[in-house]
């Protein structure tokens, strides 16, 4: 086993999920189609817009004859058809959505007129197809418009109405299983005692799940106690995929990695150089994933949204899988001790321009990752950031 820096971990993590994606589907209604991956392409059943479309109000006139004076011939808006020829300094007065009639060419704004009862008169000079969506502009008959493996949102969602799809097929959403170690966790609803912890990991992974697509089924707590913990291993590993929080460090009573290897688990890693989850373990036992996350609360969650998100969407059968990272200025001076990738809680301006780190105690600090909206991504190869310069970050 090894410890691996970040972006070979994702390397590992996508080459091993991949060729074991998600082979079962089913029908899902549109109305239940939202955050579902598609099990197909989807084609556009005819042209999109079916004739040429004015994009904005004006007159629909000949480009040939501007600048010039015309005579309104009639009106069409949205949802009517104009059954005339617009001939030569001839306009249609045209609402948005509306169909170009024959003749036309190009859509003069309203703004750029002058009307005078029957008459309409521009200084706009030609330009052929202005403010017109010409026939197929925005799909032709039969071109795929949604691609198989494409994760649906309210875009695609809209897409599916479009083209008259109200069911569709889509693949299956895995189950994964949730198991949080440790004899000092109690259950949320109990009054822990001084040395106890309530089970935040298993709502806070149960919640990430169900954003990434899974179904998750939270077992019990595993005791640092051999048998108990292998019962709910095995239990786990009838999911799709298998998260275990805690248990993965050196400690004495820390034996989940023992109990995996005993069950004949495949290790791909066994650590990566990030904080927080540097212990995080990635592997495989009888064809079934796993990952083993650090207990502590923000590593549980860090490392479910860098390592294991990306198994679960691919187990999902979403087709392409990413991590986006984008640029945010610091208001602040940052520094940390190269060698890790870090990933630590800030806020991040409602224009997404500027970030500030958040104070935080460690990765058992539940407040300060709540406070945040964002992660900043301290980069391992480098130190120091002075305020005003730009800083990746990842949303939360």
């Amino acid at each position: 086993m090894a410890t691996v820096e970040f972006s070979q971990a994702r390397r590992i993590i996508l080459d091993a999920v991949r060729p074991a994606s998600v082979k079962e589907f089913e029908q899902a209604p549109l109305e239940e189609a939202a955050g579902r991956v598609l099990a197909e392409d989807i084609a556009a059943d005819r042209d999109y817009p079916t004739r040429p479309r004015a994009i904005r109000d004006g007159y629909a006139v000949r480009s040939a004859d501007l600048p010039g004076s015309f005579e309104i011939i009639g009106e069409v808006r949205a949802g009517e058809d104009f059954r005339g020829v617009v001939g030569p300094h001839q306009a249609v007065e045209i609402m948005t959505g509306a169909p170009v009639p024959e003749g036309a060419d190009q859509v003069v704004m309203i703004e750029q007129t002058h009307r005078e009862g029957s008459r309409m008169a521009t200084e706009k000079p030609p330009a052929p197809g202005e403010f017109v969506n010409p026939r197929g502009a925005e799909a032709r008959q039969g071109e795929v418009v949604l691609a198989r493996g494409r994760r649906l949102d309210y875009s695609g969602v809209a897409l599916l109405a479009m083209v008259g799809r109200t069911v569709v097929r889509v693949w299956r959403r895995p189950s994964v299983a949730i198991v949080a170690t440790g004899d000092e966790i109690v259950a949320a609803g109990e009054s822990p005692l001084d040395y106890q912890v309530r089970n935040s990991n298993a709502y806070s992974l149960a919640a990430q799940v169900r954003r990434a697509g899974g179904i998750p089924q939270m077992l019990p707590v595993a005791p640092d106690e051999y048998h108990a913990t292998r019962a709910l291993i095995e239990e786990g590993l009838k999911s799709d995929l298998l998260l275990l929080s805690g248990g993965v460090s050196a400690g004495k009573y820390d034996i989940v990695e023992q109990v995996l290897a005993d069950l004949g688990a495949e290790f791909f890693f066994d650590g990566t150089l990030i904080q927080p989850g540097r212990p995080t373990v990635f592997g495989r036992v009888g064809g079934k994933f796993f990952f083993g996350l650090p207990g502590n609360p923000a590593s549980t969650m860090v490392t479910f949204e860098v390592f294991a998100r990306a198994a679960l969407e691919l187990l999902s059968g979403q087709s392409e899988i990413a991590l986006p990272f984008f640029p945010a200025r610091l208001t602040r001076d940052f520094r940390h001790k190269p060698g890790l990738t870090r990933f630590l809680p800030a806020l991040l301006s409602p224009d997404g321009a500027e970030l500030t780190p958040i104070p935080w105690q460690g990765s058992s600090d539940i407040p300060a990752v709540a406070r945040a909206n964002a992660f900043l991504v301290a980069a391992s190869d480098r130190e120091s950031w002075r305020a005003g310069e730009a800083m990746p970050v990842m949303l939360k």
